[in-house]
């Protein structure tokens, strides 16, 4: 193949997409048993319940700072946003929109407890009452 050759075939090859970091789809996941090993050892992220008040009636994690989703765009500067803050709903809809939005402000440090109350009733607590 000559050197033009050469050139036209490189000129039609893919380039590699360049790599970028979109942090508010990527939304990190902290499973339950990670967040109770990290409150066992001390550490003490807010954790943010997103659910409405009718379901912290039900059940609710110790310490847990409660803003339902609807008053989320309201008052997300009641919070930290140097902090670690790890949202909790249900079962996870909820507190990925919470995470995506405090993520697109500016927020840096937000997970998800991975499937919500749900699975931290499930894998840590199994008397904490579900519904």
């Amino acid at each position: 193949m000559t050197a033009d050759a050469h050139a036209v075939a490189d000129s039609y090859r893919l380039q590699p997409a360049p790599v970028t970091t979109n942090t508010v789809s990527n939304i990190a996941k902290t499973l339950p048993v990670e967040l109770k090993r990290r409150l066992d050892a001390g550490e003490t992220p807010c954790i943010l319940d997103v659910r409405e008040p009718w379901e912290l009636a039900i059940c609710s994690l110790p310490g847990a700072r409660h803003i339902p989703l609807y008053e989320i765009p309201a008052r997300f500067n009641e919070l930290d946003a140097t902090s670690t803050i790890i949202v909790v709903c249900k079962g996870g809809a909820r507190s990925r929109k919470a995470a995506k939005f405090l993520s697109a402000r500016g927020f840096g440090r937000v997970s998800t407890l991975a499937g919500g109350i749900d699975a931290w009733a499930r894998d840590v607590d199994p008397t904490l009452p579900t519904y």
